[in-house]
């Protein structure tokens, strides 16, 4: 099964059922791109899923299908030996990164807006939105070789 298709169709469905619901989960109206190629979506305070397999050399996807801005933005101590720091913004570490958000809101992703990162070394990331992180905005992506 295409897992972009599948959590495209879960994520519209999920929005759809919850249509009712902004006022405590923010804006999960179906998306009018759910066609469009993601991997992770971006709920108000949730990376769905949480945790995503990818394999050496995949381009991994992130979606904000929400109202909320968030970022993307790997914890420097989970990156494996050799990995490539990533962060929305493209900031080259961790500190850099929170730092912008807090002072301008950078690396910002705004509704319906996309980031995608390529992942080179295997091994397990794990990223948070830094908005949300208090309320556990927490993802993981695990990546192995083929």
């Amino acid at each position: 099964m295409n897992r972009r298709v599948y959590l495209a169709a879960v994520g519209t469905a999920a929005a759809g059922s919850l249509a009712g619901c902004t006022s405590v989960l923010g804006s999960l109206e179906p998306d009018p791109d759910a066609s469009d190629d993601y991997d992770i979506g971006m709920t108000r305070n949730e990376f769905v899923p949480d945790e995503y397999e990818a394999s050496v050399g995949e381009t991994v996807v992130w979606k904000n299908t929400s109202g909320a801005d968030h970022t993307v933005t790997a914890r420097e101590d989970s990156l494996p030996e050799e990995a490539a720091y990533f962060a929305t913004g493209d900031y080259d570490d961790e500190e850099t990164a929170l730092d912008a958000w807090h002072e301008y809101r950078g690396g910002r992703l705004g509704t319906r807006e996309t980031y995608e990162h390529t992942f080179e070394v295997p091994g397990t990331y794990t990223y948070i939105c830094e908005p949300h992180v208090k309320g556990g905005m927490v993802g993981t992506v695990v990546v192995t070789e083929d």
